[in-house]
């Protein structure tokens, strides 16, 4: 934990209004990018992310300033995101027309805005359709590696595994993803030539598996 998170908790243990927002701040392009990587739909991602600080925000306000001091934030708040995500499928799968409004505090928007959305749009839709062909206990661990930024120790932590168990799935993720992305010569080639034309050079279908797909840390 760095010291600026540590001084983040210290706030919310004193007064978790005054220093909410800050929080939100601090987490909502993790929590974002992760439902995004796992939701049917960016709509779907939006109300997992808002419902997500919608939840921890109630749970700030019951936890004691001990247990606030001490918590792990970001992979508590993504396995609250991961819980959301999981009950959203299920839903899903009962009623697939039912839309379910969980009303709460308001908190700030946790979308990206256009510009940023737009500078990785292809990347995103790439390596969104390799990970969307993973197994959810491989997906699952690379979002949360790769996209999160989570240690292989946070990703243990919000997935209540085993840290080795979350160190081998995300190794495994990551050995499918490039099997994938080397016989996906469409997606690539496409990827490729939009690197190519922003850069003004000449487009080619790159031989080696493309750099969108992470490489294991």
């Amino acid at each position: 934990m760095t010291r600026g998170e540590a001084a983040l908790l210290e706030r919310l243990a004193v007064d978790v209004d005054g220093a909410y927002e800050d929080f939100v701040r601090a987490h909502a392009d993790a929590v974002y990018a992760t439902a995004v990587r796992l939701a049917a739909s960016r709509a779907d991602a939006e109300d997992i992310a808002q419902e997500t600080f919608v939840r921890a925000y109630r749970s700030l306000r019951r936890f004691d300033a001990g247990r606030v001091r001490s918590l792990r934030a970001r992979p508590w708040l993504l396995s609250i995101t991961l819980n959301l995500w999981r009950n959203a499928v299920r839903r899903a799968n009962r009623h697939p027309e039912a839309v379910v409004a969980d009303p709460g505090r308001e908190v700030p928007d946790v979308s990206p805005g256009p510009e940023a959305a737009a500078e990785r749009v292809d990347e995103g839709r790439y390596l969104g359709g390799l990970l969307a062909a993973l197994p959810d206990h491989q997906r699952v661990p690379v979002v949360l590696r790769h996209i999160a930024g989570l240690s292989h120790d946070d990703i243990a932590i919000a997935l209540e595994c085993p840290v080795g168990t979350a160190k081998a799935n995300v190794s495994r993720g990551l050995v499918r993803l490039r099997e994938l992305a080397r016989t996906d010569t469409r997606g690539a080639r496409h990827l490729a030539a939009r690197r190519a034309t922003e850069r003004g050079a000449p487009t080619a279908v790159p031989s080696a598996t493309p750099s969108a797909v992470p490489r294991a840390t």
